[in-house]
């Protein structure tokens, strides 16, 4: 019985550590600092208001969907396999300054 309690705590802090959400400057720097801090192939560079506010006008909704979709060269889940939705929220606000 004590194994079979065991194995389920340590299957439910398994599963909770990937259900929580990612700091949005560790998203950054693991995922998208290659791209977005010089800005290779089109891409909105670090804090840069004025590249980001067209896309911010989108909504974080649409911004979300084409990180997970991939746009021009970004590939889809923008090089962060392990990432969900509110990563990706967290990684752009912190990318877009906001």
């Amino acid at each position: 019985m004590k194994k079979i309690v065991m194995l389920a705590a340590v299957a439910g802090f398994a599963l909770s550590t990937n259900v929580m959400a990612q700091d949005g400057k560790a998203v950054y720097e693991k995922s998208c600092v290659t791209c977005h801090s010089i800005g290779l192939a089109g891409a909105p560079k670090f804090q840069n208001k004025a590249e980001w506010a067209p896309r911010l006008a989108k909504g974080m909704d649409a911004l979300v969907a084409s990180v997970n979709n991939g746009l021009n060269a970004m590939p889809a889940k923008g090089a962060c396999i392990d990432c969900n939705d509110e990563d990706y929220k967290a990684a752009i606000q912190y990318m877009s300054g906001q």
